[in-house]
């Protein structure tokens, strides 16, 4: 099958990975486009890191065809198929230079003395190496060392470039840091990335576009916002940073909660009265001062209060067993005295599109 323009970068087209009964991945379908960073997230055990080794050759398939760039790579062995892989440990050689490190793969190529040495200081000048070329790679810093694996990645010229949880290894602050930097460097070269995570923010930070796993199988695939704000599943929204999961009953553009109050939602299509239901409404969505007309409203009392410098959380409780989540912003009005304290009643509302109710 001749390679096309207009190609996915990387097409699934029903891939599945079993192991005796299991499925590991099953019946997988997805079409990543030229250039996109794309992100396959997920708890452990989901699949996300199988799929990607299955893409880059190094894990067989029980069923199904990949393609990249149009072309058909099921059986090719990975150094027949124009992809490079970053491993969460590098992998890097200690004997070697980091200039050497990144000169690895082309040497092995065969390409010119003089094309390497042109390239690899291209690439190290563009994660920003260009300094430390005869550093060994002991010397530096995680986040110097994760740059060097995607420098030694990128000077092949892979046609997609698969990243397995790359920043895992990093502290926090590091991390973040290096989400955005991984991001620019992707634009700059125009590569097709394929990262696995199970890390939210990291995936909602540095995706154009993200499928969501669970059990070896796509929960949710879309955009950040998509994914974040329009959950197509109870776990999705679970999963997806913190959510407020409510079980009920459906009743007339109300979820009525098995013990407890009625919660407004406005009327929904598609969802017929008496559907058992979840109502998922994130923490943030959710007002405790200054409510607006027109917003749904319910009492509770306040359990817990939980600064966390930037934000608050306030736990409410509904009714007994039934406790949600209230994320408010600290800015300059909110001072101390005025925060609820463990004990209080209050009042909490939100817009009715803002919660979604989920079958």
């Amino acid at each position: 099958m001749a390679a096309t323009h207009t190609a996915p970068a990387v097409q699934l087209d029903g891939i599945s990975k079993s192991y005796g009964d299991s499925y590991a991945v099953h019946d997988l379908t997805l079409d990543i486009a030229p250039g996109e960073f794309f992100s396959l997230l997920g708890p452990s055990g989901c699949g996300k890191t199988t799929s990607l080794r299955m893409i880059g050759g190094f894990t067989d398939l029980t069923d199904g065809v990949i393609l990249l760039g149009g072309e058909d790579v099921t059986g090719l062995p990975p150094n027949k198929r124009n992809v490079n892989t970053v491993f969460q440990s590098y992998a890097l050689f200690d004997h070697l230079s980091v200039a050497d490190n990144v000169a690895f793969g082309l040497k092995r190529k065969g390409v010119a003395r003089a094309e390497i040495r042109e390239r690899v200081a291209t690439m190290l000048d563009q994660v920003q190496l260009g300094n430390l070329a005869e550093r060994k790679p002991h010397t530096l810093s995680g986040g110097q060392r994760q740059r060097v694996a995607l420098a030694r990645a990128l000077v092949n010229r892979p046609q997609v470039l698969l990243l397995d949880e790359p920043l895992a290894a990093l502290d926090l602050k590091l991390r973040r840091q290096m989400q955005v930097e991984l991001k620019q460097i992707q634009r700059e070269v125009g590569i097709t990335f394929v990262f696995v995570t199970h890390d939210q923010d990291e995936a909602l930070t540095m995706s154009d576009r993200m499928a969501v796993m669970n059990d070896g199988h796509v929960e949710q695939c879309g955009t950040p916002e998509d994914v974040y704000e329009r959950p197509a599943s109870s776990f999705v929204a679970s999963f997806m940073g913190t959510s407020n999961l409510v079980a009920g009953t459906y009743r007339a553009g109300e979820v009525v909660m098995d013990q407890g109050p009625a919660l407004p939602v406005g009327p929904r299509t598609g969802i017929t009265d008496g559907s058992r239901v979840s109502l998922a409404i994130r923490p943030e969505k959710i007002w405790l001062t200054d409510l607006a007309p027109g917003m749904a409203r319910v009492s509770g009392v306040v359990r817990e209060t939980v600064y966390s410098g930037p934000t608050t959380t306030y736990l409410i409780e509904l009714a007994p067993g039934v406790t949600v989540s209230v994320l408010e912003q600290n800015t300059d009005r909110s001072r101390m005295e005025d925060r609820w304290s463990g004990g209080e009643s209050v009042e909490i509302g939100w817009q009715p599109e803002h919660c979604l109710v989920l079958d």
